[in-house]
């Protein structure tokens, strides 16, 4: 099911005339069939290779007074097996013709069966390859007689706000349904993670859309569905998507080894702002990235990083705020060097520092 982000009530709002601006009808009528692009040729092409996912989970309630006990996984462990049988419904597309499907972690869960359905009925049981919490991603695998009707991932660097894209999926557990709108806004951030950098579309997303393809006009994806903002639980307009670009890597790295690696250099952080007359002093203009605490025995400390300092560049490429300090690093393979330009009480310093791997919870 799709996650909704808190749902809030919005009063007050009508409809007002446009006075002004608005075309003579026939001139306006005629303009917006111009404009309007039919979907149908490349509905044709990508909905094959689209499918509603069903997945069978365990119920199992932990009494209040067992939680945090060391009692808890010992329930755990009597009730495997024994729970009611919870259904959910999600989407996916195929992406190798070998039969390996994407979708959103939260659709699988912890799910103990997995069920892959195609447009033409044709049904598989799916086995998890890997799953990604942060970026909320998941592979699956289906074994096929026969290669599958795959897509192709796009560029999601190349969007601009305006773009048509369209939106596939299985909404409300009804099936193989194409959705079209545009792209709303880019670079969203909604409080999912340290790695949001989602899409943002008017294009109707609904509970069951999780983990569908987001087209462009190319039908190459764009992007994986995965939230929606809404004060019903349907949709309102405002639906987000992983983008591509931040998805291939994550699906690349779950298909080689299930898991996915991330640098880490045992840091927090904070936004720093430019001091008054740094560029006087011949220091970097970007305000650049405050270190507020070093873990211990980390890579940080290791290098000799300090609470305090400034970091404003990683191999020479700025960067101005927390998240794309944590980004940066994350995108740099634990064992790694990277030089990173600090300020240090206002003086310019270079730190080599060799990237560990980020914890499961890192601490910093």
């Amino acid at each position: 099911m799709s996650h909704a982000l808190p749902r809030r009530a919005f009063a007050g709002l009508a409809l007002l005339p446009l006075f002004g601006c608005a075309a003579p009808p026939a001139q306006a009528q005629r303009g917006a069939l111009l404009a309007l692009p039919d979907f149908a040729d490349l509905a044709e092409r990508v909905l094959p290779a689209v499918v509603s996912i069903s997945v069978t989970s365990e119920a199992r309630e932990i009494p209040p007074e067992l939680r945090g006990t060391p009692f808890e996984r010992y329930f755990r462990d009597r009730q495997r097996g024994r729970g009611p049988q919870v259904m959910g419904a999600g989407s996916g597309f195929v992406i190798d013709p070998s039969g390996l499907l994407v979708t959103n972690n939260h659709v699988i869960g912890n799910a103990s069966r997995v069920q892959v359905t195609f447009q033409n009925g044709q049904e598989y049981p799916a086995r998890l390859v890997g799953m990604d919490e942060l970026t909320d991603l998941a592979l699956l695998r289906i074994e096929a007689q026969g290669a599958l009707p795959a897509l192709s991932w796009g560029s999601s660097a190349a969007l601009r706000v305006g773009n048509w894209v369209l939106a596939a999926g299985n909404p409300f557990g009804l099936g193989g349904s194409i959705t079209s709108g545009i792209v709303s806004a880019r670079g969203r951030e909604i409080g999912a993670g340290p790695f949001d950098d989602f899409i943002q579309t008017d294009a109707p997303i609904n509970p069951g859309n999780s983990g569908g393809p987001l087209f462009n006009m190319a039908g190459e994806v764009i992007g994986i569905n995965t939230a929606i903002y809404s004060p019903s639980g349907a949709s309102a307009g405002i639906g987000f998507a992983v983008p591509s670009d931040l998805a291939r890597g994550v699906i690349d790295q779950l298909r080689g080894t299930g898991r996915v690696e991330r640098g880490w250099l045992g840091v927090s952080v904070q936004d720093a702002e430019a001091e008054p007359g740094a560029l006087r002093r011949g220091a970097a203009p970007a305000g650049g990235v405050l270190v507020a605490g070093v873990v211990r025995g980390s890579p940080a400390s290791r290098a000799g990083l300090r609470q305090g300092d400034q970091v404003v560049a990683i191999n020479g490429d700025a960067v101005d705020t927390s998240r794309a300090l944590v980004r940066g690093i994350a995108a740099v393979p634990p064992g790694q060097t990277v030089r990173l330009s600090i300020l240090r009480n206002g003086r310019p310093m270079e730190l080599p520092v060799q990237v560990g791997r980020r914890p499961v919870e890192p601490q910093g």
